[in-house]
């Protein structure tokens, strides 16, 4: 079967010539989903703060340390006399703080949560909104349910107005709360932005305080730019960028993190979404960022870059000239086989432009590092080397198509017609089809059928006549008879 002869539903899953790179960038958009699937958990949603280490001591010596029972809690937290109601809230913070088995939903159960968000405009008594937010915060920690009756027992407006307290601790534990609420999922998020959160947040930072507290107010900025379905709403991002591109310019390897998965999450989207980053200047930042060491910077400063290299052609090109390509290829030989992967994966996406684009991947020699996967690499690492070849054979002039055979591709490219993922194995036999169909137009056929022959390639592809899947045993024939008949 030639390249251009395939299917519609195989023209929807492989990238050639003729379409719109970005319609072949966005066929592979699949992939960046299995890859954040597949690593989930990189960055926490919820912390429960089960040390608070800028808690002030002084608030331990408002009444005697006392050990309380669920049912003296809550009569405790319903009286009227202040100390007695933070004695209350503090026994309940530490059980709710316990490394494990936290009575989460006893608390919920009990009906705490409206007295607790009570005890959050107490502006006179400073400790007691401090161990109520606190308690608030580790009870959003918790599941769903347990976040949605604390967003319900009307906490969020409350928190928001701690974030002006002239108290830095109660500020920053109302900092946590709002990150666990908003890193519960994008209806939560939507509702602490709607509540016109971002501005008092982004008012903290300042170089006057704690990196514990910076820390916390860029892991919450990072909640609110995550999920999809729907994205967090474009003047919220607006808001939220140029601290972010400050914040980058950080030395912390914390705030660093969760600043990177914050602009990658703003940018696992559309081009209008890649386009609201890109433009800030971060880039260049980026990239840098991609030759640390830290998994924790590293890995989510390249998923930002890949994500950008999903976007337009003038997106893709300014990540080129912020220096992708100059630390792409130490990745592809990462020690981490999932940096591996998502290197192949950006490189792949690199290669679905147009051939001014693939020039570059030549100028800047990552074609034996992607020879070395294909002979080499790990399987899944292997699948995003063959996307890669796929996608430039389909965008490049036939001198770079030849580059790309002179590189030594065609030996590790056979090698994998043997392998049992057939999806993989009918894009090797369409890229080859493709060579060939180009080969001919400048009389290279006979040449190349040679080369397939002396790699063992003819008996590979006869063999794949007698596959179980009619696509691949079929595209196997067309070959044979198109191209290697008597």
């Amino acid at each position: 079967m030639s390249t251009l002869d395939v299917p519609e539903e195989r023209l929807r899953k492989f990238k050639y010539r003729g379409k719109d790179a970005s319609m072949r960038r966005q066929q592979r958009i699949i992939v960046s989903v299995e890859l954040r699937k597949a690593r989930k958990d990189e960055q926490v949603l919820k912390r429960r703060n089960i040390n608070h280490v800028s808690a002030d001591p002084a608030s331990e010596k408002i009444a005697k340390r006392v050990d309380l029972t669920l049912d003296e809690i809550i009569k405790g937290v319903n009286s009227s006399d202040p100390v007695v109601c933070f004695q209350a809230t503090q026994a309940a913070r530490k059980m709710l703080s316990r490394e494990r088995n936290p009575p989460l939903k006893s608390f919920v159960a009990a009906g705490l949560i409206p007295r607790l968000v009570e005890f959050l405009k107490w502006s006179l008594h400073p400790f007691l909104q401090f161990e109520a937010a606190w308690a608030l915060t580790n009870i959003a920690s918790g599941t769903s349910d347990q976040t949605r009756a604390v967003v319900e027992g009307g906490a969020v407006l409350p928190l928001i107005e701690l974030l002006s307290s002239p108290h830095m601790t109660v500020c920053e534990q109302a900092v946590w709360a709002l990150g666990n609420i908003a890193g519960d999922g994008s209806e939560f998020r939507d509702v602490v932005i709607a509540s016109n959160a971002i501005p008092h947040l982004l008012a903290l930072v300042s170089s006057a305080i704690p990196i514990t507290f910076l820390r916390n107010i860029a892991w919450t900025l990072s909640n609110l730019c995550r999920n999809k379905n729907p994205y967090p709403c474009s003047e919220a991002v607006r808001q939220m960028l140029p601290i972010l591109s400050q914040l980058l310019q950080h030395q912390d390897n914390e705030v660093l993190s969760d600043t990177c998965w914050a602009l990658s999450y703003l940018t696992d989207g559309c081009n209008e979404r890649i386009g609201q980053v890109v433009h800030t200047g971060v880039l260049p930042r980026l990239v840098d960022l991609m030759t640390r060491s830290e998994l924790s910077i590293l890995i989510p400063s390249l998923r930002t870059m890949g994500n950008v290299v999903t976007g337009t052609d003038h997106q893709t090109q300014l990540a080129i000239n912020a220096g992708l390509l100059t630390v792409l290829a130490p990745l592809l030989k990462h020690s981490s086989i999932s940096i591996q992967k998502e290197a192949a994966w950006t490189l792949s996406n690199v290669a679905a432009g147009p051939h001014q684009h693939i020039q570059q991947l030549i100028a800047f020699n990552m074609l034996p590092p992607l020879v070395d996967i294909l002979q080499d690499g790990e399987f899944r690492v292997q699948r995003e080397a063959v996307w890669t070849v796929a996608n430039f054979v389909s965008g490049a002039t036939v001198d770079q198509i030849f580059r790309l055979v002179h590189s030594g591709v065609m030996g590790p490219l056979l090698n994998l017609l043997s392998v049992p993922d057939v999806r993989m194995v009918n894009i090797i036999l369409d890229v080859i089809a493709y060579i060939l169909q180009k080969a001919e137009r400048i009389c290279e056929k006979e040449n190349m059928c040679i080369l397939i022959e002396e790699l063992g390639g003819i008996d590979r592809i006869e063999a794949l006549q007698l596959h179980e899947n009619h696509q691949i045993s079929q595209a196997a024939q067309n070959l044979i008879e198109k191209h290697f008949g008597e």
